[in-house]
Order: structure tokens, then C-alpha cells, then sequence
């Protein structure tokens, strides 16, 4: 019981954090703020930027997509060209506004929705999420993905795209603690504090685990700074 109430916990002050978080979020994507690390990193980043939104375009999402934990809509952005119909769901409506005044689209519906709690109406061809998978404790990892097979229509396909476990990808004031740790500290500019949950998965773990769920996924790292996957389920759930 003790394990749970601390988890429902931190899970509140992430939100928390996120939806304070909303209007300097992208400092940390366009490395600004407390995340310039000056020219050399900075470019090494923008390159695996590029490196992930070419793997999209590759794999071509299509149809009716669903995005989770959309943020400000970095991602949604790119992935509406792909999209007969968008929805974006997201725990912050402080990120569901920007993300709406960055796509000027009638052609996306917005769900303001805590994602444990949530519940698809509908089917969708591609379900897609960014760094969100880190943030989901251990214990919920089986019943998120319950979650995104609920949510695809037969022949439906995820991509993702989450972070490597590499110092230089947060704030100058942020300390990553070791690769096995599932919980740190974040600080905002005003210099609140949060707890939130980040794990850094290995490619080959997340494969491994996600195949013996009934999964087919394939993973892949760019050079420093993230992890993106894609694939389908490979059987029905029991």
C-alpha cells in the first residue's frame, strides 16, 4: 500500500511539473536557457533531432493517429501532414494550449486526460508518443502498452522516441543520477523543485521485454541523445 501511495505520489507532482513546466518546455528542445551547452553540443543534439524526425517520415504514419503526452506539440507538427485525423491527449491543458496555437488546425481534437485513467473511444491506425515512455513507473509499464494495443486497429503501428541516459541532454543545473535510477529531481527557472519518474531503457532490454508481451518492435539509438521504436503487436492479448 506504502509503494503505491508514494507512486500516486510523485505521478501528481510530475503533473505538477509539467503543467508548470509548459511555457519554458521548448528551452530543453531548442537549447535555450539553462540548455544551451554551447555550439558543438548544441549541433550534436540538432543532428540526432534530425536523425529521429527522419526515421518518421520513413515509417510514414498514416490514417487516424493518436498521439500521447503530446507536450507543446513538437512532434504533432510534424506528424500532421501524415494524419486523416489527429488527436493529441495530454495531462496539461497548459501544453494542449500551446500545442493548439503552434498547429492553427480545426483538423485536431484535443483531450485533456490523465493517461493511467484514460480510456480510447476509438481505434487508430498509429499511436505515437515522445519521451513519455521514461516517465511511466515500472509498475504501470505492462498496463500502458495494454493501453496502446487497446487503442490500435488491426494492422495498427507505434513509433516512439524517448532519451538515452547522456548528461549533456538536460539543464546545466540538472545531475542525472546512474542509469538504474527511476526517480530525479527537476528544477524550473524560478527554481521550484519536482520529483518525476525517468528511466532510461536499453534498446535491447525494451525489445526483449516488449516481444515477450507480444510486441514487434524494432529499436534503435542515434548517435548520442535518444531511443525510437516502432512495430505492431505481433499477437492478440489473451
Amino acid at each position: 500500500m506504502g509503494n503505491a501511495l508514494s507512486e500516486d505520489a510523485t505521478l501528481r507532482e510530475q503533473l505538477d511539473y509539467y503543467r508548470a513546466r509548459a511555457t519554458e518546455y521548448d528551452q530543453w528542445w531548442l537549447r535555450q536557457g539553462r540548455y544551451d551547452r554551447g555550439s558543438a553540443e548544441n549541433r550534436s543534439w540538432f543532428e540526432d533531432c534530425a536523425a529521429v524526425a527522419s526515421a518518421l517520415e520513413r515509417f510514414r504514419p498514416s490514417g487516424r493517429i493518436l498521439e500521447l503526452a503530446c507536450g507543446t506539440g513538437i512532434w504533432s507538427e510534424k506528424l500532421l501532414p501524415f494524419a486523416s485525423q489527429l488527436t493529441l491527449v495530454d495531462g496539461s491543458r497548459e501544453m494542449l494550449e500551446i500545442a493548439a496555437h503552434r498547429l492553427q488546425s480545426t483538423d485536431v481534437r484535443y483531450m485533456e486526460a490523465n493517461i493511467f485513467d484514460w480510456t480510447p473511444q476509438q481505434e487508430f491506425d498509429t499511436v505515437f508518443f515522445s519521451f513519455w515512455l521514461s516517465h511511466v513507473p515500472p509498475a504501470r509499464f505492462d498496463g500502458f502498452f495494454a493501453l496502446i494495443a487497446r487503442c490500435l486497429a488491426p494492422g495498427g503501428r507505434i513509433f516512439f522516441v524517448d532519451s538515452r541516459h547522456e548528461q549533456t541532454s538536460t539543464a546545466i543545473d540538472h545531475r542525472l543520477p546512474d542509469q538504474e535510477a527511476m526517480q530525479l529531481q527537476r528544477r524550473l527557472n524560478d527554481g521550484r523543485e519536482f520529483r518525476i519518474y525517468k528511466i532510461f531503457y536499453r534498446p535491447d532490454e525494451l525489445r526483449e521485454r516488449l516481444g515477450k508481451s507480444g510486441w514487434n518492435i524494432r529499436t534503435e539509438t542515434t548517435e548520442r541523445y535518444f531511443i525510437h521504436g516502432q512495430g505492431c503487436r505481433s499477437r492478440r492479448l489473451e
